[in-house]
């Protein structure tokens, strides 16, 4: 195996909350109902450093109980975008020459500030988006680390570098913020990927118009307030929340608009970079796209693998936070010489799954995120049905009108199923059969996607050949493929997972920027 060292400086990740211990339990469980007590609270738009109401709101329901309204937040449309950019650009010039030490000293603080509120920070997951504790814990790190990562690098990064040393001149290289930019943020990670985006614009001297999805809106609004106690000046974060249908091309088109950052489906994503890509009259610039969409993520059971292993990491892929991670793996490449034992192990795996409302400890898997997922899950499903063998799948009707979907396992999917190709974004996995590792490969990389995989195997020379031949953004070997970590994995992929470098690595805050070179003649 490879030998890896980093020159750069060491990077410390947040602790994860060790839910075995009673005290950390007990600040849950004051958290969950502190959080409680607030719902239907309002939210409004904040733009300029102030908060604006809107005759129209949004409201955020509880996706186990959707008669629940969590909180509701005031709806922006083109008129309230039209305010955040012109508040955005305003701001700009002051935000750009702030010192970029300084601006990395607004994160810290906001990190400390999320850092004291994280418990109440993971129990409104729980409740907007159904996450269980600890998947709504990992999320809350995440989003802190991200800010105290960031911070650190824009403080290496905001200092110029001499370039050579020829005779009578002085060369430099520094980065310079690109403008004003639109984040586009989803719900499935609503604190970390919204955070990430937008405080890596910010550190790195742009100034934000934060648009969250409408399913998830309340995190992101505690993220703005968090950014305000942080002492952010006016008109750096600007946050309007609002119906893509309306707003959601105004802004992205707009010519005061420099970069758009978003995460979500290919559909969108490709319509935003589509958009983009014009330069619309009053525009004197191109517009810079980050954008992360999603994946069809297999892992390959080698013949050589442990079974045991590989049917823990497949069940955790799959079924984590309900299959609703862009990393979640959705297929699994078997050879056919360990098939059966490892279906019946995964199967096994799975019933060991408590699914049920994520308020308690003991529930692992809770509800997906609305009516429009449950209903193209479940006919996903009725496909997968057709395609192939439903070798686990259990009742769930008597957990109410939630919207709530049994993990399910569906074997022997030819690679050219629909359910092997289509992202379902739900609790589905197919598991396909494969009688050699050259066909495992082949069938891995035979997607329109490139985000996560993995291999199961103790056979060091077939390691070594996935690793260079399934091309895929983040390769895990003998381990679950999500649960990237900060500084540690840093996330993304290519193909139509998306374009942009890696978030939580230390070419991430680059695309924010434009590079500048300066020569000095010293004899002039």
């Amino acid at each position: 195996m490879h030998s890896i060292e980093s020159p750069l400086p060491p990077f410390q990740n947040v602790t994860e909350r060790d839910y075995s211990k009673p005290e950390l339990v007990e600040l849950m469980e004051k958290a969950l109902v502190k959080v409680k007590a607030e719902f239907n609270t309002f939210y409004p738009l904040f733009i300029d450093g102030k908060d604006v109401i809107t005759a129209k709101e949004i409201t955020s329901t509880n996706p186990a109980r959707p008669t629940e309204v969590v909180g509701r937040v005031g709806c922006a449309g083109k008129a309230e975008a039209e305010m955040a950019i012109i508040a955005a650009n305003k701001a700009l010039p002051g935000w750009r020459a702030t010192a970029p030490e300084k601006r990395a000293e607004y994160l810290m603080k906001a990190a400390d500030l999320a850092e004291q509120d994280r418990d109440e920070l993971s129990a409104l997951m729980v409740y907007e988006v159904g996450k269980n504790w600890r998947e709504a814990d990992i999320d809350v790190c995440e989003g802190i680390d991200f800010l105290r990562f960031y911070a650190q690098e824009m403080i290496r990064l905001g200092t110029p570098t001499r370039l050579g040393h020829a005779a009578g001149e002085t060369n430099y290289h520094f980065y310079e913020s690109k403008g004003v930019a639109v984040i586009i943020s989803p719900w499935n990670f609503p604190w970390a990927i919204t955070l990430g985006m937008a405080v890596g614009a910010i550190v790195t001297g742009n100034t934000v118009l934060l648009k969250p999805a409408t399913q998830s809106p309340i995190i992101a609004a505690k993220f703005v307030e968090i950014m305000q106690r942080a002492g952010l000046p006016a008109g750096v974060l600007n946050f309007i929340p609002g119906p893509g249908s309306e707003i959601g091309d105004y802004i992205v088109e707009h010519p005061n608009i420099h970069m758009i950052g978003f995460t979500g489906s290919k559909e969108i994503g490709c319509r935003i970079y589509r958009l983009a890509a014009n330069v619309n009259p009053g525009q004197a610039h191109l517009k810079k796209v980050i954008s992360e969409m999603g994946g069809k993520n297999g892992m390959i059971v080698d013949k050589e693998a442990d079974i045991d292993l590989a049917a823990q990491s497949a069940t955790i892929s799959a079924f984590g936070f309900q299959g609703q991670k862009c990393s979640a793996g959705s297929r699994v490449i078997v050879l056919e010489d360990v098939y059966d034992e490892f279906v019946e192990k995964m199967v096994a795996c799975a019933e060991k799954l408590t699914i049920g409302f994520t308020e308690d400890l003991n529930i692992y898997n809770g509800p997906v995120i609305d009516k429009n997922a449950y209903k193209s899950i479940k006919n996903y499903i009725e496909i997968g049905k057709k395609e192939g063998r439903c070798v686990f799948e259990r009742d769930v009707t008597h957990l109410g009108d939630g919207f709530f979907i049994s993990p399910t396992i569906i074997a022997d999917i030819k690679p050219d199923a629909v359910i092997a190709n289509e992202e379902i974004f739900g609790p589905v996995v197919a598991i396909i059969k494969v009688k050699d590792i050259d066909e495992a490969i082949e069938v891995a990389n035979g997607t329109d996607y490139a985000l996560t995989g993995g291999i199961i195997s103790n056979n060091k020379e077939t390691v070594e050949r996935v690793i260079r031949e399934f091309r895929v953004g983040n390769l895990y070997v003998n381990r679950k493929i999500t649960g990237a970590v900060v500084s540690r994995q840093p996330f993304g992929g290519f193909k139509l997972s998306g374009v942009g470098s890696k978030a939580g690595g230390y070419d991430y805050l680059n695309q924010f920027m434009d590079p500048r070179s300066v020569c000095v003649n010293e004899n002039a």
